[in-house]
């Protein structure tokens, strides 16, 4: 530090003596010098971390093990291994967790940037971690289908390197990443465990008046006819810092004037979570044009993933009803960018009943937060140890769910809860049964809103085939490499980020000017007028700029459901109110049904099929039916189950998901069928059955009292375990 002059202290001295305005305007100036430093230091700070050969904001040591650029379809995507820190262990025997960050115009690492993130609490469970991430240039030619082929090549691998673990690896997919993974996932059923989606749309039209104005920009702004021009412009790439700046166009409050008043405001504290996550946010990366086009034409306009309309190059159909994982939905009331119409519409886009889903065989699962941004959703150190750390914990007791449609309620342990030591850590995660309507009460466009959205994608493809056709070819041919890198560089956003750096001569003189101010720092104390004069003001300027953005919103929504909904233009475009739409009608799968009825006739045969560990599993879901919920200290007690046989014979916890999914298929075929069979299925020995029915008593209210149906239910079960050789056949009876 520079030592202070006795000059500079008596003349700060003096000037401190005269009063609340001479304080005031002395700490403004010292606040303002700050920071100016803070802003330079960014400007290096992102310098710095872009000139590293592999940018990324991880606090994790990573180990490379798969570079996407040496596959046979190379992608700028890796697989690395996150090295667990000094102190924490990991368990081999536990399912691996793997990251994937959005390549949506940021750089990658944001899932592990803070100790307490998706990566450090999967570290503190004990699970092995993986990280995919990607370089901030894209390979030539790479499509997003190779990105997620590549993506299943990481799986399998990770899995391959745990031979020993009790489940598939765990997928967590940010925003981007999550659609990403889905579709490789609906490509590769086979090869995922539990896949949570942190904030990811997948249903792009979906939300309500008033109140989800993204999902607007598309068909306000022509379609994606200008995706196309600015990645020609790009010289063939599209500059990620585009899509920065969407993203910061929605709280202009924010980007206008909060982030840098609170930085002003605070500059004595605030500048290292500031630079921290200024790295990662003001990094932006590079895609293919394609890459960007195909998504802006087929997900941000076209909302062709939800509706089963993708197809991938060897023409198998990307359904996202053959994922056979458990599918976990983390979204926020708060997010304004993937509103929870957006993370959970695609549930009532595949599924016309609650039925549907059983059927079909998927577990989904889904969790709102009352007021986090979407940011917050991965980056919270606070969301990361509630959310993200009791996700972590239950994982499997999610793999283990029948197939159905669940909502997850963490709630803090109380004093009066019974059996907390069967409960891990501060929270206890349960798992409530819902159903569709629960989704459609969220909120959502009527028929006459799809079809505007359906005439917003039309138009675009008119819009899109006009453009190439007219102004492609001569802008393509005017724009260089050299000319495409300088417009990237006069982005406003690198642009801002450069001229407050080093970068630039004038700023040369900041650092010592900083320095002797922290050396004769003086703040403000917090009751002087001048001080409440400016806290006032900023509030002001914020309350102007949210009113400035909410009748913007206001202006952009009635242009479009003015135009888009104007009878003469759909008609133009092919459309009328009385012709469903190809995007909201499902198309059935034969092959699925097939199957289905398959399966279903099976289940028919084997109803008596079985022994002790069919028998209690089907009690215990017969028991608690009625509950319809199930918390973390029902599925640590049911993992006795899994001590019922000799050690080189226990259940893998695979197996005991089929059993689990199983016996509820057959309760819900036929629940009287089902019930009357449990006594072909208990064992001969009677200690084996008096410790089932033990068991059985145990495990029925590990997660507290019963409803009065479920008592009944518990009373009959009793009833069958205590009797039951007399339910044998006597042929059986005899050799028993």
């Amino acid at each position: 530090m520079t030592e202070r002059s006795p000059n500079t202290g008596m003349a700060m001295q003096a000037w401190s003596g005269f009063g609340p305005v001479q304080e005031y305007w002395l700490d403004a100036w010292q606040r303002s010098i700050l920071f100016l430093d803070v802003l330079r230091q960014r400007g290096n700070v992102i310098h710095a971390h872009n000139a590293r050969a592999v940018p990324n904001v991880l606090s994790f040591t990573p180990e490379v093990l798969l570079d996407g650029r040496c596959f046979e379809r190379p992608v700028n995507y890796g697989l690395v291994r996150i090295v667990p820190p000094p102190g924490v262990s990991v368990d081999p025997t536990k399912r691996p967790f793997i990251v994937f960050d959005p390549r949506a115009g940021h750089g990658p690492g944001i899932g592990g940037m803070k100790h307490d993130s998706e990566i450090g609490v999967a570290l503190q469970a004990g699970h092995p971690c993986y990280f995919v991430g990607f370089l901030p240039d894209p390979v030539a030619g790479q499509t997003v289908e190779d990105v997620c082929r590549a993506e299943a090549v990481f799986v399998e691998a990770v899995a391959a390197r745990h031979p020993a673990s009790d489940g598939k690896p765990v997928l967590i997919g940010n925003c981007q990443a999550g659609w990403q993974i889905m579709m490789m996932a609906a490509m590769r059923p086979d090869l995922a465990g539990p896949i949570m989606l942190a904030g990811t749309p997948l249903s792009y039209w979906a939300g309500v008046h008033g109140r989800n104005p993204m999902r607007y920009l598309g068909g306000v702004l022509g379609g994606t006819w200008l995706t196309a021009l600015t990645g020609d412009l790009g010289h063939g790439i599209f500059d990620g810092a585009h899509l920065v700046a969407n993203f910061e166009s929605l709280d202009p409050a924010n980007t206008l004037w909060n982030k840098q008043y609170n930085v002003y405001a605070k500059v004595d504290t605030e500048a290292p979570r500031y630079l921290e996550f200024e790295t990662w946010f003001g990094s932006p990366v590079l895609l293919n044009a394609q890459e960007m086009q195909w998504i802006a034409d087929n997900l941000f306009v076209g909302n062709r993933l939800a509706s089963s309309a993708l197809h991938a190059s060897d023409g198998v159909r990307l359904d996202l009803r053959n994922i056979r994982s458990p599918i976990v939905v983390f979204c926020s009331w708060g997010d304004n960018i993937t509103p929870p119409q957006q993370a959970l519409g695609w549930i009532t886009d595949l599924y016309a009943e609650d039925s549907d889903i059983v059927a079909n065989g998927q577990t989904i699962v889904y969790t709102m937060h009352h007021s986090i941004g979407h940011l917050g959703i991965f980056v919270s150190g606070k969301v990361a140890i509630k959310e993200h750390g009791e996700f972590a914990s239950c994982m499997d007791m999610i793999d283990l769910m029948p197939p159905g449609l669940y909502e997850a309620v963490i709630t803090e342990v109380s004093a009066d809860m019974a059996n907390p030591e069967l409960i891990h850590g501060r929270y206890l995660f349960r798992l409530e049964a819902r159903s569709l309507a629960d989704i459609r009460a969220l909120g959502g466009n009527d028929a006459e809103d799809d079809l505007r959205f359906a005439a917003a994608a039309r138009l675009s493809e008119v819009n899109l085939g006009l453009y190439r056709t007219l102004a492609a070819p001569a802008i393509r041919a005017l724009v260089t490499e050299p000319a495409a890198e300088a417009m990237r560089a006069l982005h406003p956003n690198r642009l801002s980020t450069a001229l407050f750096s080093d970068q630039n001569p004038l700023m040369q003189p900041l650092p010592a000017l900083a320095e002797s101010v922290r050396a004769a720092r003086q703040p403000v104390s917090p009751n002087n007028p001048l001080l409440g004069m400016e806290q006032a003001v900023s509030s002001w300027i914020t309350t102007w700029l949210d009113a400035y953005g909410a009748a913007r919103d206001m202006l952009t929504e009635h242009l479009f459901l003015t135009t888009y909904g104007a009878p003469v233009l759909q008609a133009a475009l092919g459309l009328g109110i009385d012709q469903p739409l190809a995007n909201r009608t499902i198309e059935r799968d034969l092959v699925r049904e097939a199957t289905e009825a398959r399966r279903r006739a099976e289940l028919e045969t084997r109803f008596e099929a079985g022994g002790l560990a069919e028998a209690t599993i089907r009690a215990l879901i017969y028991i608690r039916l009625p509950e319809r919920s199930a918390d973390e200290r029902g599925f640590v007690a049911a993992q006795a189950i899994r001590q019922m046989r000799p050690p080189g014979q226990r259940l893998s916890l695979p197996r005991l998901k089929e059993l689990f999914s199983e016996q509820f298929l057959f309760l819900r075929l036929d629940p009287e069928r089902a019930v009357g069979a449990i006594p072909a299925l208990l064992a001969r020995d009677p200690a084996q059955r008096q410790a089932a029915h033990a068991l059985v008593r145990r495990l029925a209210g590990a997660a507290g009292d019963l409803t009065p149906e479920g008592t009944q239910r518990l009373a009959r079960i009793e009833a069958i375990f205590g009797g039951a050789e007399q339910a044998l056949p006597k042929g059986e009876m005899a050799s028993a």
